[in-house]
């Protein structure tokens, strides 16, 4: 046991850390089983956001630290170097790294960033089917815990302190009904946020300025065409769409 004295007072830290402890395990075990309105209002509230473009702007940044993420997380399974990642205010990102120049390898993490936050909806989907809302904040933590290491400038390191300090808070200290809410709202986020991000994609590449995209470095090392590889995107996003909402929502329309 650790004791720290101040004055003529001691504070029993132990106490303190198994009192976090005992939280956090509570947190990452308890179930809940969320009523209807609590599944649906966070779908309302993402599809608002996903149709007002100054919403939009503001949580397309989530999806984009996804993405980055995919990139960063593949390029690394691969054997390639990250560099780092760079967020920027214009809701675009950047990951840099360096290795092999074989085609496969570059394709994957080409490939890698547009279907990654779809796949991690349909993966907070499944948390949430199984009652695990709480569980879901603490890995959404973990996660952007993960990608502020790799972080390489200073908007970026500021978005990313904020993500964590927001769920960091609700996590720890939010309403249960809050908590539950923003975990679906998350999930929602991330399925549908994806989808629109291909959409968004498919209209840049029609501009000068959208030609170095996933989709055009895809179709340099593969030789498929650019708006293939969108399809194939758009394919992705949907399905997972279909599917994490299948997960989330199911129960509602007896499914």
């Amino acid at each position: 046991m650790s004791r720290h004295k101040f004055g003529n007072a001691s504070v029993d830290t132990s106490v303190t850390i198994t009192e976090i402890f005992d939280t956090l395990w509570g947190d990452l075990t308890t179930q809940v089983v969320a009523s209807t309105s609590t599944e649906l209002w966070p779908l309302a509230a993402v599809a608002v956001s996903l149709l007002v473009p100054q919403l939009w702007h503001l949580v397309r940044h989530v999806v984009t630290i996804a993405h980055e993420a995919g990139h960063a997380s593949i390029a690394m399974l691969l054997g390639r170097k990250v560099r780092g990642i760079r967020l920027h205010s214009d809701t675009s990102g950047l990951t840099t790294h360096v290795g092999s120049t074989k085609r496969l390898p570059l394709a994957l993490t080409a490939f890698a960033g547009y279907p990654t936050p779809a796949v991690l909806g349909v993966g907070a989907g499944a948390l949430l089917q199984a009652g695990y809302a709480f569980a879901l904040l603490w890995v959404v933590v973990l996660l952007l815990a993960l990608v502020l290491v790799q972080i390489r400038n200073v908007y970026g390191f500021l978005v990313m302190v904020l993500a964590i300090g927001a769920f960091g808070w609700l996590a720890w200290s939010g309403p249960d009904s809050w908590r539950v809410g923003v975990a679906y709202g998350v999930a929602w986020l991330l399925l549908l946020g994806a989808v629109r991000a291909v959409v968004e994609l498919n209209g840049s590449r029609r501009k000068a300025s959208g030609r170095g995209s996933d989709a055009d470095v895809l179709a340099r090392v593969t030789r498929v065409p650019g708006a293939v590889w969108v399809g194939v995107f758009w394919l992705v996003t949907v399905a997972s769409a279909v599917t994490g909402a299948w997960l989330m929502v199911g129960n509602v329309f007896g499914a």
